[in-house]
């Protein structure tokens, strides 16, 4: 397109709101996985909501607006909240300038990724996540998510997107989309049986048998757009998402969702499984990726250490 061309286009579509624009971005394939979907969704509605609305031009917003509106939701997060989050907020305004030729702001400089700290020493030990499991202060659905993350050493991405039509109770397992689409199986073993039955159970006695698996507290307000295989046919409630379930973590245990599936790798390390089994477990293609999750923790070294004991004196 030529210099005048896009002129001509971005004076035409300077009508757009930030509704259009958004709706658009959300319907293109890029975002067509459903945990893409969610995140990107989420992170966009929320900035369109900070900036002034769904019905306010896009060409009027300028970029020290998205600046701040990232700065006001996400600026105390996590560095990794606040690279998720920006990352979903810049691709929506880079897709409405170079694809659309719209009239778009961009994120500015200052609000710029944040470096993210790399933890090698994430695992806990069995004793702290019995402990937390077993507190009388922990919601039942809580207590389920953190069980079946741990049994089945899954992302938390993947299990918060599971339905309850995806569960086979009896044999244990569900699907799941992998990071590249892939659909591949994760098992849980009787700690998470055990509580997914009370989970699915509705005050009238009744069993959900559709919908998302964990739910959030209340109904979606209007501002959000939850797609229809998140809410729940029973109940009007929506899918619970990964930022507040990672935040109620961090209020329980001071422990990080991604905390317990590098436990459960760790652990299965510690009890001596074959590196190709734990693989399988948590579904790494890559040995290399694995072994970090399989690094002992205090716990077995110490156990190690009463091997180098000198001999016990006999009498």
């Amino acid at each position: 397109m030529s210099a005048a061309a896009a002129k001509v286009t971005a004076i035409r579509d300077a009508g757009v709101t930030l509704a259009d624009a958004a709706d658009e971005f959300l319907a293109t394939h890029r975002v067509a996985n459903p945990n893409t979907y969610r995140a990107y969704a989420s992170a966009v509605d929320r900035t369109v909501a900070t900036v002034g609305g769904r019905d306010r031009l896009l060409a009027n917003v300028a970029d020290a607006e998205i600046g701040d509106a990232l700065t006001f939701l996400w600026g105390g997060c996590a560095p990794a909240t606040w690279n998720r989050n920006r990352a979903a907020v810049s691709s929506w305004l880079t897709w409405c300038q170079a694809k659309k030729n719209w009239v778009a702001p961009s994120v500015p400089a200052y609000a710029e990724r944040r470096r993210e700290n790399v933890d090698h020493t994430k695992a806990v030990s069995k004793t702290t996540i019995e402990r937390l499991l077993s507190r009388r202060d922990l919601p039942l659905r809580e207590k389920t998510l953190y069980r079946m993350l741990y049994e089945t050493a899954a992302r938390a991405t993947e299990i918060l997107a599971l339905n309850v039509e995806d569960l086979d109770l009896e044999g244990r397992r569900a699907p799941v989309r992998s990071k590249g689409g892939a659909i591949e199986w994760v098992y849980w073993e009787r700690g998470t049986a055990h509580l997914l039955p009370r989970l699915l159970r509705l005050p009238d006695g009744s069993i959900r048998t559709r919908g998302p698996l964990f739910l959030s507290m209340r109904r979606p307000v209007p501002a959000r757009r939850p797609a229809a295989v998140d809410i729940c046919p029973h109940t009007g409630r929506a899918r619970l998402g990964y930022d507040r379930a990672r935040v109620l973590l961090d209020s329980y245990a001071s422990l990080d969702l991604h905390q317990l599936r590098h436990s459960a790798a760790t652990h299965l390390g510690e009890a001596e499984i074959p590196l190709q089994l734990i693989m399988g477990k948590t579904r790494h293609k890559n040995a290399r990726t694995a072994m970090r999750y399989v690094k002992p923790g205090a716990e077995a070294i110490a156990a190690v250490t009463t091997h180098l004991a000198p001999p016990r004196r006999t009498h």
